[in-house]
């Protein structure tokens, strides 16, 4: 038996080169992928990051987000209990004859020097605030603070109905009124609406201009306190000033811009 002599001019025919051919043919060819289909075990590293729906980061933040917007049933709720506490805390300032700041201090000052109604005094007070409320702050925020105005209004005339006060400790109900007012306020505050007049120029200059909200109604606050010396005894006036800087310091101290989550 002759062996013909290997020609190794030709490629392939070394014995290193049938060694390779031997060996690709023995090794079995990878699987494809089905048509159409990108390799999964070859992920694409040039693809963009998908961010849709369903991506776990941006759902947890929506998640988030939605947990903290205020239902309907909460903002009624907030915003009755608000206007409540502020026209009670008002009711007891009235009581003991004291004055307090931004447009229900001056509706009360003004309703001891001509003899008018604070209800009917106080809804002509905050009309030309209301223009500002549309133009800095949008309709639903000046709507809510027109039915909070109205709503404390009535409340004026409730409570007098429902409690017979012969008089009340001046240093009690300037301090206890105050304190009310505050409360009732931070609360409309966080339900997006405010008792008017002062409150919006406060809310507007404390978004626009970072200035804390209680901080720049106490400015306005020391003003009207002071132009009731023309009304009141000066040591009403003192008592008066003094409940004004604690209505704002519940303000200054308990609302500030990013602080509260919750939002309407």
């Amino acid at each position: 038996m002759t062996h013909e002599p290997l020609d190794e001019s030709r490629p392939g025919t070394t014995p290193a080169a049938r060694a390779d051919d031997v060996t690709t043919a023995s090794s079995p060819a990878p699987e494809s992928s089905p048509a159409g289909l990108p390799d999964a075990a070859t992920p694409d590293a040039a693809a963009p990051a998908r961010h849709g729906i369903d991506d776990p980061a941006l759902t947890g933040s929506i998640e988030t987000v939605d947990a903290n917007k205020h239902t309907l049933a909460e903002n009624v709720m907030g915003v009755v209990t608000g206007v409540f506490l502020a026209s009670f805390g008002l009711f007891l300032l009235k009581a003991s004859g004291a004055v307090s700041g931004g447009t229900a201090g001056l509706a009360l000052l003004t309703s001891y020097a001509t003899g008018w109604t604070f209800g009917v005094l106080f809804v002509l007070v905050n009309v030309p605030f209301f223009a500002l409320a549309v133009w800095k702050k949008g309709w639903p925020f000046t709507l809510r603070t027109i039915l909070t105005v109205v709503m404390l209004s009535a409340f004026s005339y409730l409570h007098p109905l429902m409690f017979d006060v012969e008089g009340v400790d001046p240093i009690y109900g300037t301090l206890a009124g105050n304190l009310l007012v505050g409360v009732g306020l931070l609360i409309l505050f966080r339900h997006g609406a405010s008792l008017g007049g002062i409150n919006i120029l406060a809310l507007v200059l404390q978004e626009r201009a970072g200035l804390r909200a209680g901080y720049v109604q106490m400015g306005f606050d020391v003003l009207i306190v002071l132009t009731s010396l023309t009304v009141v005894s000066p040591w009403i006036v003192l008592l008066s000033a003094l409940g004004a800087v604690v209505l704002n310091l519940v303000l200054a101290m308990n609302h500030k811009a990013g602080r509260y989550v919750g939002h309407t």
